[in-house]
C-alpha cells in the first residue's frame, strides 16, 4: 500500500519537513515544495557579514519530544546539537529563578519558594498558584486570558510582572490581556508537571534550517524523495486521479497533498476550492504577532552573565549569548516578543535602544561591529482564547493542512508545527484494520 501513495508537500518549514520524514521513514514517496532558496520556514538560518545567524532565537523544551525525535530520526544529536540548561530564568538584577534537580512538579515548587526578586508571600502566592492548577489537572471549565486568570488567582501585579508575564510571552507570543490561558496551561503541565528533564532548556548550537529542515531533507532525498527549493507552488487542483500542483516547472499529481505554507500563502492557495471556503476563513481570521531580534557583533572578549538572561521593563524581553552557546563569541541576539511600542521604532533605533540598555545593564561600552535587526512582523498568530483553528483534515480527504496555526494544544512552537505535520503524515497512511 505504501508504494500506491505518493505525497505532495508544500512548505519546506518545519511542519512540512516533519511531514515528509516521518512519511519517507514509513516507505512513502514523498516530494517537497519550498519556494524560498533555502528551508526552514520562520525557523531558518540567515547569513549576513560571513556570520551565520537566524531570523529568529527560538528554545526548546525538553518535553518537545516529537521534534527531538525526528531530529534524531534524520541524523542529529541532541547532546551535540544543543546547550542543555535546567530551568532557569533570570532577569538581570530584578528576579531569578533556578530549578534544582528534583522530581517534577517539585523542582518547580522548590525553585518558587527559593526565587530571588519576589516576596515571601509573593513566593507563596506563586507555589499556591501551581498546586492549585494541579488540583485542576491544567484544564479550566472556560477559557479566558492569561490576565483573568492571574487576577483569579491572587497573583498580584509585581509577581505578574517578573515570572507569569516573561513566561506566557515567551511560550504563546501574545500579552498577556489576549493570551489564552489554557494553551498556557497546556505548555506549563507538559514543562512542569511530568519528568523534571521536560523542562530542560535546549539552546541550539546550529542555525536552525541546520537543525532539522536541511537533515530532513537529506534523509528524504537518501530514500528516493525529492526537495525542490526555489520552487513555489502556483494553482492547486483537484482531479479525480488525485491532487494537481501546478509550480513553474510543470504539473506534478500527487495521492495526497500536505499544505505546509505559511497561513497567508496558504489561504491564497486554497482559496480557490469551493471546499475550501470554511478553513480559508478560519486562516484569514487568524491576527498575527510579531517577533524582533536585534544582533549585535561586540568584540570578541564582550558576554554576559548567562547564556541566556532577560531584563526586566525594557525593550529587550530575552538575551541570547551566541558565544557561550555556539562558540560565536561576542555575537548577542536581543529578542523582542509580541506588539509593543518598539515596532514604532526604525530598526537604527530599536538597535540603540537595546545597545544603551547592555551599556546600562551590564557596562558593556564598547560599541558593536555591526548590528542586523530581523523583524518577523507575521512570526505567529496570536494565540486568544478559544481559538478556532482550522484542522489538519480539510473538506477534502487527501488534501492537508499542516503548520504551528493548525489545531492544536499548543502554541505557535517548533514542537506545534512539528505535530502538526506528524499528524497529516498519520492520515495520509491507510487506516489499519
Amino acid at each position: 500500500m505504501a508504494q500506491q501513495l505518493s505525497v505532495g508537500v508544500i512548505g519546506g518549514g518545519y511542519a512540512g519537513m516533519a511531514a515528509a520524514a516521518e512519511l519517507t521513514s514509513r516507505g512513502i514517496n514523498v516530494t517537497v515544495f519550498e519556494s524560498a532558496k533555502q528551508l526552514g520556514g520562520r525557523a531558518r538560518g540567515v547569513l549576513h557579514n560571513d556570520t551565520q545567524l537566524d531570523n529568529g532565537q527560538h528554545l526548546l523544551l525538553g518535553c518537545y519530544r516529537e521534534t527531538l525525535r525526528l531530529i534524531e530520526l534524520v541524523g542529529g544529536n541532541i547532546e551535540n546539537d544543543f546547550l542543555c540548561l535546567p530551568l532557569q530564568l533570570d532577569l538581570h538584577g530584578q528576579f531569578s529563578l533556578k530549578a534544582p534537580r528534583l522530581p517534577a512538579p517539585l523542582h518547580l515548587l522548590v525553585a518558587l519558594l527559593n526565587a530571588q526578586g519576589l516576596t515571601w508571600s509573593e513566593r507563596m502566592k506563586a507555589a499556591g498558584f501551581m498546586l492549585k492548577l494541579q488540583g485542576l489537572k491544567f484544564k479550566l471549565e472556560q477559557d479566558k486570558t492569561v490576565k483573568q486568570l492571574l487576577a483569579e488567582f491572587g497573583q498580584d501585579a509585581d509577581l505578574t510582572l517578573k515570572l507569569w508575564e516573561p513566561l506566557c510571552i515567551a511560550a504563546l507570543n501574545t500579552p498577556i490581556h489576549k493570551a489564552s490561558a489554557q494553551v498556557l496551561l497546556n505548555v506549563l503541565h507538559d514543562a512542569l508537571n511530568r519528568k523534571r528533564a521536560d523542562s530542560d532548556m535546549l539552546l541550539p548550537r546550529i542555525d536552525f534550517t541546520a537543525l532539522l529542515p536541511q537533515r530532513a531533507a537529506d534523509y528524504v532525498e537518501q530514500h528516493g524523495g525529492k526537495v525542490h527549493l526555489s520552487c513555489g507552488v502556483g494553482t492547486i487542483a483537484c482531479k479525480e486521479d488525485g491532487i494537481e500542483l501546478v509550480t513553474a516547472e510543470g504539473t506534478h499529481t500527487f495521492s495526497h497533498v500536505i499544505c505546509a505554507a505559511p497561513p497567508s500563502v496558504a489561504a491564497k492557495l486554497l482559496c480557490t476550492i469551493p471546499e475550501m471556503a470554511r478553513t480559508v476563513s478560519q486562516i484569514e481570521a487568524l491576527e498575527q504577532q510579531p517577533i524582533y531580534t536585534v544582533y549585535l557583533q561586540y568584540p570578541l572578549h564582550v558576554r554576559l552573565p548567562h547564556p541566556m538572561i532577560g531584563l526586566h521593563q525594557r525593550f529587550s524581553q530575552w538575551l541570547f549569548d551566541k558565544g557561550q552557546i555556539a562558540a560565536q563569541h561576542g555575537l548577542l541576539a536581543a529578542v523582542i516578543s509580541a506588539e509593543g511600542i518598539h515596532q514604532d521604532l526604525s530598526q537604527e533605533a530599536l538597535a540603540e535602544k537595546v545597545i544603551v540598555e547592555l551599556r546600562e545593564e551590564f557596562g558593556i561600552v564598547a560599541q558593536p561591529d555591526w548590528f542586523k535587526v530581523i523583524a518577523e512582523k507575521r512570526a505567529t498568530f496570536c494565540c486568544s482564547p478559544d481559538l478556532d483553528r482550522p484542522t489538519q483534515r480539510t473538506a477534502i480527504p487527501n488534501l492537508l493542512l499542516a503548520g504551528d496555526y493548525t489545531a492544536g494544544d499548543y502554541p505557535a512552537t517548533l514542537e506545534g508545527a512539528v505535530l502538526s505535520g506528524l499528524r497529516c503524515a498519520a492520515l495520509c497512511l491507510p487506516a489499519r484494520k
